[in-house]
């Protein structure tokens, strides 16, 4: 990686673990570090949105919990008393370098829907090009599990997305991706750069490492899937070293670089809406002829190629398509109803010529084999 001096709309990733002290409350100075270097890269011109944990571990002793909750409902009400503590320090501290902070609470449904997903954008990026710092969590206090982002490693690759970001940076309590767990193995290597995410690469990620966060190793994994099937370059470093997320930006820090090689392979704002966000209401099974049109001719998927209907959805949903095998080939928006779907079906090869219509436009297509999407983001 060589150094770039433009300027740039990055995505910063903190996780709770970077934010908190020895006994898991907020660390005012740890705090104080991240602001000071967000504030230099707003010095030079970059635009800066945070992705930032940290509401349970800021609002927990004020619940009167000891230790970090462990049950929903107290981490959901520490969460609702540490949001905004941790929003008022950091406005204070941005402040003090003549900075403007603004809050972002979003949860998964919130980018579900392809309209508050585009008005979410809409709202940032006024934010971003007025020099605000918008600093975005997941809403906690209301979120259900089942409806989670799962972390903020996800959340920031698809935030990264949702604002065309120029970079993505992870500040994680390990400096980078090992070809070994460095902890027990002193002749692990560091990876300084990697161009595709492969089975190795997934099995060097292993499990979470920290007891603080909810994300491990293989959560930053996936997130740098999304992050570069968006065509975004990404970086991976330990918060706390000095100059981190400076010296990231200038391609110059301690850590791995994910990048593809083939800048061709980027997915556009819908397709990105369409592979992580959209949350898909059926499935449809078609047949070699469907299967070879869409993998091999790159041709809209026409009504002759539909061979089964699964679940119930309107026309302009997203459904999952799959081959007879069973093995999914992507993610589509279809242009008709589950019913109407479910009559092609059982049509006649000379009654279907008659729909002249695509049952999923190929614009409209997102292939697996092509971008490999993490299972449940």
């Amino acid at each position: 990686m060589s150094a770039d001096n433009k300027k740039k709309r990055v995505v910063i990733k903190i996780g709770s673990s970077s934010l908190t002290s020895l006994h898991g409350e907020m660390s005012r100075r740890k705090l104080e570090r991240l602001v000071d270097e967000v504030a230099r890269l707003k010095d030079d011109g970059h635009e800066v949105l945070l992705v930032s944990s940290g509401a349970v571990a800021a609002g927990y002793r004020k619940l009167g919990c000891l230790t970090r909750p462990d049950s929903l409902p107290e981490k959901q009400a520490a969460a609702a008393i540490g949001q905004g503590l941790l929003i008022e320090a950091y406005s204070d501290l941005f402040i003090s370098h003549g900075y403007v902070a603004s809050q972002i609470l979003i949860t998964r449904s919130d980018f579900s829907d392809e309209d508050r997903y585009n008005n979410a954008r809409n709202t940032i990026n006024v934010l971003l090009e007025r020099g605000i710092i918008p600093i975005v969590n997941e809403n906690d206090t209301v979120t259900i599990d089942r409806l989670k982002f799962g972390d903020n490693d996800t959340l920031s690759a698809k935030v990264a997305g949702l604002v065309d970001a120029d970079q993505l940076i992870i500040l994680s309590d390990i400096d980078g991706l090992y070809d070994d767990d460095p902890r027990k193995n002193p002749n692990a290597q560091l990876l300084k750069e990697v161009n595709e995410i492969t089975e190795d690469i997934e099995e060097m990620a292993g499990e979470p490492g920290s007891s603080v966060g909810t994300g491990g190793m293989r959560s930053k994994i996936d997130a740098f899937k999304i992050s570069m099937a968006s065509g975004i370059p990404s970086f991976l470093g330990k918060s706390g070293t000095p100059n981190i997320i400076y010296d990231a930006v200038q391609a110059t820090a301690k850590g791995t670089y994910f990048e593809l090689e083939d800048q061709n392979v980027n997915l556009d704002l819908k397709q990105q809406w369409i592979a992580f966000n959209s949350g898909p209401e059926g499935e449809i099974t078609i047949d070699g002829i469907g299967k070879d049109r869409i993998l091999q001719h790159k041709k809209n998927l026409k009504a002759a190629g539909i061979y089964s209907v699964k679940g119930e959805f309107k026309s302009g949903s997203v459904v999952r398509i799959q081959d007879i095998d069973g093995d999914e080939i992507g993610l589509g928006v279809v242009n008709y109803n589950s019913d109407e779907l479910t009559e092609f079906s059982k049509l006649t090869e000379e009654e279907l010529k008659e729909f002249k219509d695509a049952v999923v436009e190929i614009e409209a297509l997102v292939c697996h084999m092509e971008v490999p999407i993490p299972v449940g983001v």
